[in-house]
């Protein structure tokens, strides 16, 4: 079996994964929920790819040029030295906000390095979801590749390489240098290796300048620059939305039915993912999210989902593809996301705590104020409705609710930070009527979660199971470290759900049966709960190992298999690099240098 050792790269509006052996497996164009051009890992045979293809006397290794998303793949035999660059184009072109180059193509820049070697492609473009055959055309300069039903849909590849010699997978002895420019639309401008230099260098110094701005890091600096990158990547440009993952129906475990696509924005996870680029100095992201927000609440009455569209849709119909097999034959592949109608009320405890910051650090003009203020009472109003009802919790349970204790800690965190912001604005009146309301909330926690049976705060009202996300009550404030029953629900959390070195979300039995892998930011909060409540060692050797399973490039999923520790679900995953620089921002708090250089 293959862990998931690829990289991804990316420009804010699409993406792709490349394998440690330099195929691209996964791309979708033009955006990052587009259907996929290459889908490999979902299918091996059906997928379509794009592969470099050696003798196997070639060694392969595969880095980052540091501080970018560029990624770079290196073939030799030790005679013979060959490496590509992957990238998509990103890069400021004038000063306003929105003025960026972000077109959807991807270069594949080679340069010789050493000898004469010698290498084969595979090009074997998968439209829509390989649901179409395709002909190949090459007329002047590129490959047009389009589905026989709709030639119209076509994606267009340029090179300096012989193009037939491409497509019939001929032997290829590439010059000094050489490229692959695969564009979803055709090209105005000629292509040759000067205008892939200027992209190239342009990408790159594009990159270097943004993580130049980003807070510093005496420890663990490698770590948290690749998840800073990470998160920026998995940003859309056009919207500030903030996607879980960038692909769909990578399992949570190995032939089970939890595969689920991912290429969506959560108001939890897109609230976190902000909340930390607003943490290490990036407060433009923060800012685009909060407009995303605005966009999405057109009206006064509109009622809020728990994720939506990368563009704001409320639709995000599910749709089982059955012609593919899925990764490692795990089906069903799925796109679309039918959670999306759930209710979960802990989203919007996430979601006003980042208000409470862009009202601290960033107000915008009066009427952007007013506008926010507008919202931040919606979401009030939806927390007055819906805290005493049953909800499907944080761990999206799709065929049940309950009264889950995390997502009432979470109405109070609504609450309480709107009591604050109340007070930001002067708004006594407000503040004190929430500020009753809230004390009501964890008046009910206390009474109705705390379970003396099991020395623990329970997973919801009515059973006394154990839950990981009950470790982030300290994080958003709703109980002090030191209290008897924090400390107690960590002890009993750690001791029931720790296995193998990782952490359950829970182990009771839900829709799908009895969960079987480690959900990877439990473990992240974890060491968060282990540090805060004094066992600060045990946190850090918890860390390290844990930092020890990322895959070759650092990079997280959303699962760890208990046994092998290779990486399982979506990938890669925001919420498990966002907790790694959260979790870094505690453990090197008293080495943080946060320097912030203006270009």
């Amino acid at each position: 079996m293959e862990n998931l050792d690829y990289g991804i790269i990316g420009n804010c509006r699409t993406a792709a994964l490349v394998s440690k052996f330099g195929s691209i497996d996964w791309l979708c164009f033009p955006d990052f929920d587009s259907p996929s051009v290459f889908a490999k890992i979902l299918d091996k045979e059906r997928g379509g790819s794009f592969e470099i293809v050696t003798d196997r006397d070639y060694a392969v290794s595969q880095q980052y040029v540091p501080g970018t998303n560029i990624l770079c793949t290196t073939f030799s035999n030790g005679k013979d030295i060959f490496e590509i660059m992957d990238f998509f184009p990103r890069y400021k072109t004038g000063d306003e906000a929105a003025d960026y180059y972000l077109p959807p193509e991807l270069y594949r820049y080679i340069r010789v390095i050493q000898g004469n070697p010698r290498f084969r492609v595979i090009y074997n473009p998968a439209l829509d979801y390989a649901r179409e055959r395709v002909n190949h055309r090459i007329p002047d300069g590129y490959i047009r590749t389009g589905p026989e039903s709709n030639p119209k849909d076509s994606v267009y590849l340029y090179s300096s390489l012989p193009l037939k010699s491409v497509l019939e997978s001929e032997e290829l002895v590439p010059a000094k240098e050489e490229f692959f420019l695969l564009s979803y639309n055709q090209k105005l401008i000629d292509i040759d290796i000067r205008r892939v230099h200027l992209e190239y260098s342009r990408t790159k110094v594009y990159w270097l300048n943004w993580i130049n701005r980003s807070k510093k890091f005496r420890d663990y600096s490698a770590q948290v620059e690749r998840s800073m990158l990470i998160l920026k990547l998995m940003s859309y440009q056009p919207t500030g939305a903030v996607l879980a993952a960038v692909t769909t129906s990578i399992p949570e475990t190995l032939g089970e039915v939890r595969n689920w696509d991912y290429r969506f924005c959560w108001l939890r996870d897109a609230s976190m993912s902000i909340e930390t680029l607003l943490s290490i100095g990036h407060k433009g992201a923060a800012k685009r999210f909060i407009s995303f927000i605005k966009s999405i609440l057109r009206k006064k009455s509109d009622a809020f989902q728990i994720m939506y569209g990368i563009r704001g849709e409320r639709m995000l119909t599910e749709e089982i593809l059955t012609h593919l097999t899925g990764y490692e034959g795990s089906a069903p592949v799925r796109i679309g996301n039918a959670a999306y109608h759930q209710k979960q009320n802990d989203s919007l405890g996430y979601l006003m705590d980042v208000i409470y910051k862009y009202y601290l650090y960033f107000p915008g003009t009066l009427d952007e104020i007013e506008d926010i203020w507008e919202v931040v009472k919606n979401i009030v109003r939806s927390v007055y409705d819906e805290w005493r009802n049953p909800d499907q919790g944080i761990w999206e349970i799709r065929n049940s609710s309950s009264h889950y204790v995390f997502s009432k800690v979470m109405c109070w965190v609504a609450l309480d930070r709107a009591v604050r912001i109340a007070q930001l604005l002067g708004k006594e009146s407000y503040a004190k009527t929430w500020q009753q309301e809230a004390s009501l909330i964890k008046k009910d926690v206390h009474d109705n979660g705390w379970k003396e049976e099991i020395g623990s705060f329970s997973q919801t009202y009515s059973n006394l199971e154990l839950d990981s996300s009950l470790l982030l009550m300290e994080e958003y404030g709703f109980i002090d470290a030191m209290d008897p029953r924090f400390l107690s629900s960590v002890k009993a959390i750690k001791e029931g759900l720790m296995h193998e070195g990782l952490m359950y979300r829970y182990k009771n039995k839900d829709d799908f049966g009895l969960p079987s892998s480690a959900f990877t930011i439990c473990t992240f909060w974890l060491i968060r709960a282990l540090y805060v409540t004094g066992e600060k060692e045990e946190a850090r050797a918890l860390f390290d190992r844990l930092l020890s399973y990322s895959n070759h490039l650092g990079l997280f999923s959303e699962d760890l298999d208990f046994k092998t520790k290779r990486q399982l679900g979506n990938f890669p995953q925001a919420y498990s690099h966002l907790a790694l620089i959260n979790t870094v921002e505690l453990l090197a708090r008293e080495n943080i240098t946060s320097r912030f250089i203006r270009p």
